[in-house]
Parts: C-alpha cells; structure tokens; sequence
C-alpha cells in the first residue's frame, strides 16, 4: 500500500536578495565579492576566497586596497600564516541553518585576537542571531524575508541566561552581551549599546 500523499506542498522559506544587518539595523554593503577567475579590483573593498588569499596574498597586498576573504565552510584558518590581522572581513557560511560549524571557526577567530567584522553568510534565520553574536559574528547578510520583514519590526530576541561567557568581539566588550546579572538585585542591567535593533534590557531595581 502506498504511503497517502499531503494535501498540501510544505511551505518553502522565500529568499530574496541579500541585506546586511549589524546591531545598528540594516546597512549599505560596501565590500564587494570578487569570483576566483575574476580580475582583482584597483581600488575599494573586496572580498576573495580563502583559497585565492594564500594563492595571490602578496599580489593583493601589494595592491593596497582593502581586503576580506569568503571561507568555506570546512576550511581552518591559521592566524598567523592566514595574516587574519590583515582582513577587514571574514565571511562565514552557514550552508542551512542545522550546519553550525562556523559558529566555532567564528569564536576561535575571536580567541586569537582578531578584531575585524566576522560576518555571517547562507541560511541565517532570526532565532540564530543571539547566539551568533555570542559567538562573536557582528554582521549578517541576511537572505530570508521573513527575517529581514522580523528585524525591520522588531528588535533581536536576547537570551538572558547562559552558561558560558561571549566571544570577546568589540560589540560583545561594547555591549557586554549578554549582560551579567547584578549578584545583589538579581536583576539584568541595560545593555550599553544604543540600536534600535537589539532588545532593549532595562534594569528594574
């Protein structure tokens, strides 16, 4: 006997054309992605593949504009050798939003001192923003609509207990995300970043 078939095709997530979102809210991109066989821009911002940054790193230098790269997903950097200290970008993707691999790579980013925009890439979905800030992401190229339609309404859902400390990123110092719990009120103070993006946490001693 054959199994019945749904009434109803399952509901598809509508894509759309890319947004970059920080804590600030939605904001222009201004980093370009240059495709492997693509020439190198003259001037500007672009971003290359891991691969193509060890293959042509001095040449890209010595061109003198700003650099980021794009990693895949497997792919492990090494600070020193990948001259992290030197991208104003580091691009990590999410292939769909159960692959969580580059929240690790992002936090170990962190961990060795690197201090530019580690921005998220693929199947980025509401729910996940807390703990990519956590993890140390302060950008997010964001495709799903109803994400973008959900953070153009509403502020990001904020986690208030966790286990573990944050990635020290410049928002999670600026920010001190999550913020600790005052150990005489037991209450949770407000968070020192101003964004209308974030979840405002008000302290209500």
């Amino acid at each position: 006997m054959s199994e019945p078939k749904p009434l109803l095709a399952p509901l598809k997530p509508t894509v759309t054309t890319a947004q970059l979102w920080t804590p600030t809210g939605f904001v222009s991109d201004a980093w370009q992605t240059i495709a492997d066989e693509a020439p190198l821009p003259i001037e500007g911002r672009a971003i290359v593949s891991l691969a193509r940054w060890r293959a042509d790193q001095a040449e890209i230098v010595s061109r003198g504009f700003n650099i980021g790269i794009a990693a895949a997903v497997a792919d492990v950097m090494d600070p020193v050798a990948d001259d992290i200290a030197r991208l104003g970008v580091i691009a990590l993707p999410f292939p769909k939003f159960s692959d969580g691999r580059s929240y690790s790579t992002a936090r170990r980013l962190r961990e060795a001192g690197y201090k530019g925009q580690i921005r998220a890439t693929g199947d980025v979905l509401l729910d996940q923003l807390p703990l990519m800030l956590r993890a140390g992401f302060d950008a997010f190229e964001i495709v799903s609509a109803a994400t973008i339609r959900s953070l153009k309404a509403a502020p990001v859902p904020a986690v208030l207990r966790v286990y573990q400390g944050a990635a020290q990123s410049p928002l999670n110092r600026l920010c001190q995300w999550p913020p600790a719990e005052n150990k005489v009120t037991r209450k949770m103070p407000s968070c020192s970043i101003t964004s209308p993006a974030l979840t405002t946490l008000v302290d209500q001693r």
